[in-house]
């Protein structure tokens, strides 16, 4: 895909790696809006943010409803980034933490893309990035709320990617391991540190994908530290 002025919708982009995806497709011509209760600091004619809560469909329809009428109902791009955990033991865990992680980790992944498809189809191109984690991929002790979610990230990708393909939109799954943002904010006992990966670098691997040739699809993209603790460790 030749990125120039296509029109890119990420969510969570305050920081992180929604930041660092923001920044790199400016840098590469795309159109960007930014979906999330917070922005970063950023003042580029090409990139829009709409305060958005993605856990409420009201709010995503009338943010999707924007871009749309702006693009000739075009989105080309969506990456699907906005997502947290919180962690203890499954008797522990409140409820509305379990719910916030539901809302926004499964049901904000579901409104985007459900409002982004009719405009890929009609256009009969498009491509969808939803980031899981590695904990999409392997049970952990607890992490049985966020794992829970991400299996489902999963489970959504590897259907959606089947039911799209025929359309010529391409679905791809991210799974990172631990990354240096503030998601591990609701765990006090993990503090972000340099070995893990960097938001910059997840990035790039990213819209590297979206730049693969039209009939190249990378369906999963797993990738975690060499050295998750340091060298020796």
């Amino acid at each position: 895909m030749d990125l120039k002025d296509k029109i890119a919708v990420i969510t969570g982009v305050s920081k992180g790696i929604g930041e660092a995806l923001c920044r790199h497709l400016l840098s590469e011509g795309c159109k960007v809006y930014g979906l999330g209760r917070h922005n970063f600091d950023c003042v580029e004619d090409n990139y829009t943010f709409i305060k958005t809560d993605v856990r409420s469909y009201p709010e995503v329809e009338k943010a999707f409803g924007y871009i749309l009428d702006r693009h000739d109902n075009t989105v080309d791009i969506l990456i699907n980034n906005a997502g947290l955990g919180y962690f203890g033991n499954v008797e522990d865990l409140p409820l509305e933490e379990w719910d916030t992680m539901m809302q926004t980790n499964v049901n904000g992944m579901f409104y985007c893309t459900r409002l982004a498809v009719p405009a890929m189809k009609r256009n009969g191109f498009g491509h969808i990035i939803n980031i899981a984690s590695t904990a999409g991929l392997e049970g952990m002790p607890q992490v049985s709320g966020y794992c829970a979610s991400k299996w489902a990230v999963k489970g959504f990708s590897e259907s959606i990617w089947r039911e799209l393909r025929d359309f010529k939109i391409k679905v791809t799954c991210v799974y990172p391991g631990s990354v240096k943002t503030d998601f591990f904010r609701n765990s006090p006992n993990i503090q972000p540190h340099d070995y893990m990966l960097m938001p910059a670098d997840v990035a790039d691997m990213m819209v590297y994908a979206l730049k693969t040739p039209d009939n190249f699809h990378q369906v999963n993209l797993e990738v975690r530290p060499l050295q998750p603790k340091g060298p020796g460790r």
